[in-house]
């Protein structure tokens, strides 16, 4: 079992990419979320990685956070979904959106993924059902997030900021600030940037 590479990036083709560890290179798929944070060509970079064993076939997926790597185990548990639905599912919304979608029951946030019908959208909330976890940085269970900066970040996403605009503003505000001063400050930080 490949568990985790650090290698030189060598190619970036969507969803693949190609890097050389130690002078073998390997081919790996990663979600469009890992895609759009990895670093320019020739630079070191370090993905957790799932092997899949096919008849035909060993694919390889990496991901930038272990986070990603559990939830996308977590959705090939779920009967008809392989790895390309799940990469595609893990492309089409964040951690916390996918956490969100399923504590919500939202069945057309998840329909509206590429290859995700009614029926599948409908069998992935009911598994995912009490898997994830709703945080600031990442929505997989056992990631430790302060309450407070839990409460922090809904309350940005629900004013209609996006993911990354609160996980920004979260970094630039003291650890133990309380939940009221958190919201003001990082609604602050946000108008200036």
């Amino acid at each position: 079992m490949i568990g985790r590479l650090t290698g030189i990036l060598l190619e970036k083709n969507p969803p693949q990419i190609l890097l050389d560890v130690q002078g073998v290179a390997y081919e790996l798929d990663v979600p469009m979320s890992t895609f759009y944070n990895l670093p320019v060509l020739n630079e070191k970079v370090e993905l957790h990685t799932q092997l899949i064993v096919r008849e035909d076939a060993h694919l390889l997926y990496g991901f930038l956070s272990n986070e990603e790597r559990v939830a996308f185990r977590q959705l090939l548990k779920i009967s008809g979904v392989g790895p390309r639905l799940a990469l595609s599912v893990l492309s089409g919304l964040s951690l916390n959106d996918l956490a969100l979608a399923v504590t919500n029951k939202e069945v057309g946030r998840l329909t509206k993924i590429p290859g995700v019908g009614k029926k599948t959208a409908e069998r992935l909330l009911l598994e995912l059902q009490g898997k994830f976890v709703i945080s600031g940085a990442t929505g997989v269970r056992g990631a430790p997030v302060p309450s407070s900066g839990n409460d922090i970040v809904n309350a940005l996403l629900a004013l209609g900021y996006n993911e990354k605009e609160a996980d920004w503003a979260m970094k630039q505000l003291p650890k133990d600030i309380s939940v009221s001063e958190g919201i003001r400050q990082a609604l602050k930080l946000l108008s200036k940037a």
